[in-house]
């Protein structure tokens, strides 16, 4: 077989992702098997792939694929969310350039336009996870609107509305007016913005006086229904009962008295506008204020705004400042850092507003997921620190806002047949809801034509927060065998921004409909970042495209350089240099495998005794790294797992392994030590393949020819068995020996072809199982132990142990004496300064504890130094 001179990471990730899909390796069906199952976190149908996404699905695509190598019925459910908010904007937006106005349009025909938008580039980001290697159930591809998925959470809305836990109230609610949708408390970012505090002049009614009120928001005085003081500040006594004349619009306000006003907080007086604030809400309700309502859904003024009518309140908040400062009503500006509320969608501002939305109640709800996570640890978060914050959340929680103004995505099932806001029933299907109409009203003549159904569609989280069970048909089927067998799921991984969001939420879900926990552990990622520390973003022009990086790296080099840094729940600075070393780590490998391919194989020769000693130190070594491998898993610190892997083949490997058992120039090598090698060479792709599965299964089927049930992607994960620890340990110190062979060789130009003696005085009573391995790498044709120090030899020492390497004649032991006196005199010199420094009381006494580590292993590594040096010069004289 053919072995190409390099690594061709485009071919091979072609035919290998292929062949995987011809073969069916992805797909799961319930068995006796064990099964170990994944959701994908369901990227937006707008989506295209990012690097969250590349590292999120990268951790996802390890475990999933060990579990397969363990034997395990892996499933992995791959889907996209309709994320209406998103979805809708982008669908208004296509509509706008062809020049129509979605408010011209049916629900029906806006319907279809956003369902051919949705099949044209819906699926993009799955198609590109193909592309990284991903290797999900792709039969069992979901999408959050599919119509058995729409079923579930309708009759979930049902479910809980006849529960009693879900109701319709008029409150004030976070408005999108870039969406025109309300939005739930946990959608909304704060940002600090640097504004402006205006101070305005409100005149008292019959009098000159006047009261003055700093506000934010001068445009909001349109909606001005009271002042209100606090009744104990002695300052406003005498206003008591009278009223105040709102600048510009001339609305005439009671005064009003509530001890909420902070005396002692900036005039102590605050302008009351309970459509628009919901602290001034309360006070309305509390006082029965006027409700006036300024805006239009768009954030624009309307009628009630006077000669603003029509305009951004951004806009009239710069041309009121003018009118109020030219009428005498501003007394003044001042620059004011205040938090703003901005979508998380849209990035617009938000707008407080009242309005009918649906809410959940929560309060119950969340008890099963609080216990869950912070009490019987049935499901644990990677890393734990996030407990604190899943705590917070929960036990601050508000009922959820789940109605949104939009059209896209699953619509409200109420329906109404009267005129009242009351006058609705919740059904699942409207011949059902016309039943509860008919008994609601006692009217059997009531026809379907008789109801409408709410406008409002629902949150796309309240849809998202089933996905653990509804893409095995959990909820429309609790007894279906998938839903058995798959459920709970084991692992989810996913971003800390989402804990709430939608974790909590499926943990919520999974406990009310069925009885149990979702999945059993939450593997928090951390935020990619570029290597100063900022968060990737195209205007900053940081975030490199991820399929160019993969045309550039290989897919298997990507995966790499993300995970080489991605420890759990911490951000991870990414640098395009970390993926130069993953592929750099393919190169490697891919040198290896044509070493060992490339050498001559005979059935004749015995097997040498280094050769023997080689592979029971890296059976050892590679069980050693095995264990640590398992524990590292266990505790989800998946960059760890795939560095001590690393080390295992790029140093233990690469770098000795082959290195000891090579044939000498031009010689076989015996078929013993060959099929070993090829032995760990197969383990050690077996531990790579949930790493870099294109690479791996390109080297197992150029090692011999497989079957499609010999392939890599479904072979066994290596068995742990016990190892030898004290060949390791004494390996370690054979690696120093030989580095302080090759060290003398390099200094002192003795080239590798010419043999030499050493002689050793094993104080240490190292053990001697790799002296073959020494006189092999080291070139040594007579390795001796003495009792004495050996005259006229450089020599070296490691712990106690002392090594001698006789004098031959090309070196001239005189020029030796003089080089070795030198260095000496400059380490005896650099000594006496840093013990200087240490005997110094002042600066012991004042530098930082790591300074004066530092310095003391400074004098440490010299006097170990100097050692060297006079037993060398002795050993010359």
């Amino acid at each position: 077989m053919t072995i190409p001179a390099q690594f061709d990471a485009k071919t091979v990730e072609e035919k290998w992702y292929s062949y995987w899909m011809t073969n069916g390796y992805f797909h799961s069906e319930p068995d006796h098997r064990t099964p170990y199952t994944i959701v994908i976190p369901p990227p937006n149908v707008t989506g295209v792939l990012h690097m969250g996404h590349m590292l999120n699905n990268t951790i996802q695509d390890v475990l999933i694929r060990r579990a397969r190598l363990k034997g395990f019925n892996a499933c992995w459910v791959p889907g996209t969310d309709h994320a209406s908010i998103a979805t809708e904007a982008k669908v208004v937006a296509k509509l706008k350039s062809e020049g129509i106005n979605k408010n011209d349009l049916t629900r029906e025909e806006f319907l279809k336009h956003a369902w051919d938008w949705t099949n044209k580039y819906g699926g993009t980001i799955l198609e590109q996870l193909k592309q990284l290697g991903c290797s999900c159930d792709w039969n069992r591809t979901k999408f959050t609107m599919d119509p058995d998925m729409s079923a579930s959470v309708i009759r979930s809305f049902v479910d809980l509305y006849n529960k009693g836990l879900i109701y319709r109230g008029y409150r004030m609610v976070n408005w999108d007016p870039e969406a025109k949708t309300t939005l739930s408390d946990e959608e909304v970012i704060y940002e600090e913005q640097q504004g402006k505090l205006f101070y305005l002049k409100y005149k008292i009614e019959g009098s000159e006086e006047f009261l003055t009120v700093a506000t934010t928001r001068p445009e909001t005085i349109f909606g001005d229904t009271a002042i209100c003081i606090n009744p104990y500040d002695e300052r406003f006594l005498h206003l008591k009962g009278k009223k105040a004349i709102v600048p510009i619009c001339g609305r005439v306000v009671p005064i009003i008295e509530d001890e909420y006003v902070d005396i002692e907080f900036g005039t102590g007086c605050l302008k009351v506008t309970p459509a628009h604030d919901v602290n001034d809400k309360m006070l309305g309700d509390k006082h029965n204020l006027e409700i006036v309502d300024i805006f239009n859904e768009d954030a624009t003024l309307n009628s009630f705004g006077l000669h603003y009518q029509g305009k951004d309140r951004f806009v009239v908040r710069a041309e009121i400042a003018k009118e109020l400062e030219a009428s005498g009503a501003l007394a003044k500006t001042e620059t004011h850092l205040n938090k703003v509320g901005t979508s998380e969608r849209t990035k617009a501002v938000i707008e407080p507003r009242l309005s009918d939305q649906w809410f959940l109640k929560m309060e119950d709800l969340v008890k099963p997921a609080i216990k869950a996570v912070l009490e019987t640890n049935e499901i644990k978060l990677y890393p734990k620190k996030f407990e604190n914050t899943y705590r917070h959340w929960l036990e601050n929680v508000r009922d959820w806002n789940i109605s949104r103004q939009l059209w896209w995505g699953q619509q409200i099932p109420a329906y109404y047949y009267g005129d009242g806001k009351e006058d609705f029933v919740v059904a699942e299907t409207i011949e059902e809801a016309l039943i509860l109409a008919q008994k609601a009203t006692n009217n059997q003549q009531l026809t379907i034509n008789d109801l409408t159904q709410d406008v409002d569609a629902l949150d796309t989280w309240f849809s998202s927060w089933l996905w653990p069970m509804t893409v095995f048909g959990g909820i429309m089927n609790p007894e279906s065998e998938d839903f058995k067998y798959y459920y709970p799921t084991n692992d989810l991984v996913t971003g800390p921004d989402i804990l709430f969001f939608w974790v909590a939420r499926m943990i919520i879900a999974g406990y009310e409909y069925a009885d149990d926990k979702p999945f059993s552990n939450v593997y928090l990622t951390g935020i990619v970042r570029d290597k100063l520390g900022r968060k990737m973003s195209k205007s900053l022009g940081n975030s490199p495209e991820p399929l160019e990086l993969i045309e550039k790296f290989g897919a298997d080099g990507v995966r790499v350089g993300l995970l080489l840094s991605a420890s759990a729940g911490n951000d991870i600075l990414f640098d395009e240099e970390l993926c130069n070393q993953g592929k750099a780590f393919s190169n490697k490998i891919w040198n290896a495998f044509k070493l060992i391919k490339g050498w001559e194989v005979s059935t004749t020769i015995a097997q040498p005794e280094s050769s023997k000693v080689a592979i029971d130190w890296y059976e050892a070594k590679l069980q050693k790294t095995l264990a640590e491998i398992e524990d590292l898993f266990e505790k989800y610190r998946l960059s760890e797992a795939l560095m001590a892997i690393y080390k295992l083949v790029w140093d233990d490997f690469c770098s000795w392994f082959l290195e000891m058992i090579k044939p000498a120039y031009q010689q076989p090598i015996d078929k013993v030590t060959f099929d070993k090698a090829i032995e760990m060479l197969e383990n050690n792709l077996k531990l790579l393949q949930p790493f870099m599965p294109f690479l791996t299964e390109e080297i197992w089927h150029l090692i011999a020819e497989r079957t499609k049930e010999e392939a890599l992607i479904i072979s066994t994960w290596p068995e742990l068995k016990s190892y030898d620890e004290k060949l390791i340990t004494d390996f370690d110190n054979t690696i120093e020996v030989i580095s302080g062979i090759r060290s003398i060789r390099k200094d002192k130009n003795l080239p590798f072809k010419d043999a030499i003696d050493l002689k050793i005085i094993n104080n240490d009573k190292v053990s001697t199982y790799f002296d073959v391995i020494v006189a092999k790498l080291g070139n040594i044709t007579n390795l001796e132990y003495v009792s004495e120090k050996v005259d006229s030899a450089l020599s070296f020492r490691i712990k106690s142990n002392e090594y001698f390497i006789p004098i031959t004649g090309s070196i001239n032991v005189e020029e030796e004496i003089a080089k070795l006196t030198e260095e000496l005199k400059y380490a005896q010199g650099f000594l006496k300064s840093v013990q200087a420094k240490l005997s110094n009381e002042k600066f012991v006494g004042g530098a930082p504890e790591k300074v004066l580590e530092m310095e003391r292993k400074k004098e440490a590594d010299t006097l170990a130094k100097i050692a060297t040096i006079e037993q060398s010069l002795a050993s010359l004289k």
